[in-house]
């Protein structure tokens, strides 16, 4: 998914812009207003979602704001020193999508991201089982089977297979998984602690946990579920 970010403070640009890189997105960066309606101008629809800065050099992020709004259906997040209810509130009346105010966590920016982005997918069809080899995910009841056998696990354990079972077949960086299990469930959590809940998946789920054919690990990147 491609982003534009417009950003006016260079050194807080290039630190975002490889953030959201990082994690997977590309990223298009204008410094003021006249440059980002140039691109916005030439190929609006080569975004996924807009990030302004509200204050800028030779405007503000309103305009960038109103000119997406007028010309399509993308989101748009606001990123402001300004603190201030009068100037959130103008943004949201003018469509934009959310806010954060700077200073900020880079990884709340991209839960920010990924939680806009998601109110804006169609409604597709949900699968209503999932299988992972010998592992059935039965995503409307909640319950995960082996063998047949139910297996029990916690809200957080449950999710995170979930998220494997919905990418089978793709790397997951530990970064990504970060993200999601933190986005749902509202609460912090750490690297360490993600590295406890892989290894109690896999002494749940796998027929070997201490050589798993589930759950890999892909060396230098990350974990995979599935070919």
């Amino acid at each position: 998914m491609k982003i534009l970010l417009v950003e006016d403070d260079k050194t807080i640009a290039s630190g975002l812009e490889y953030s959201l890189q990082q994690d997977g997105f590309s990223t298009v960066l204008c410094h003021d207003v006249a440059s980002a309606q140039q691109v916005l101008a030439e190929d609006m629809d080569q975004f996924a979602i807009c990030l302004f800065d509200l204050q800028l050099p030779d405007g503000s992020g309103y305009e960038l704001c109103k000119m997406v709004k007028e010309r399509g259906d993308i989101p748009v997040i606001f990123l402001t020193v300004i603190d201030d209810e009068v100037n959130v509130v103008m943004g949201l009346d003018m469509g934009a999508d959310d806010y954060i105010t700077k200073p900020f966590r880079v990884r709340e920016l991209l839960s920010r991201i990924k939680s806009v982005l998601r109110r804006y997918q169609k409604p597709s069809q949900t699968k209503t089982t999932i299988d992972i080899d010998t592992v059935r995910i039965h995503t409307l009841e909640g319950k995960v089977h082996k063998n047949g056998a139910e297996i029990s696990l916690t809200a957080l354990e449950y999710r995170l297979l979930l998220i494997f079972g919905s990418h089978i077949g793709q790397v997951l960086t530990r970064n990504q998984l970060l993200e999601q299990i933190w986005d749902v469930a509202g609460d912090f959590v750490n690297d360490n602690t993600l590295t406890v809940y892989i290894k109690r998946l896999r002494e749940k789920l796998e027929d070997d946990p201490g050589h798993p054919t589930l759950i890999k690990t892909v060396r230098g990147l990350g974990y995979k579920v599935g070919d």
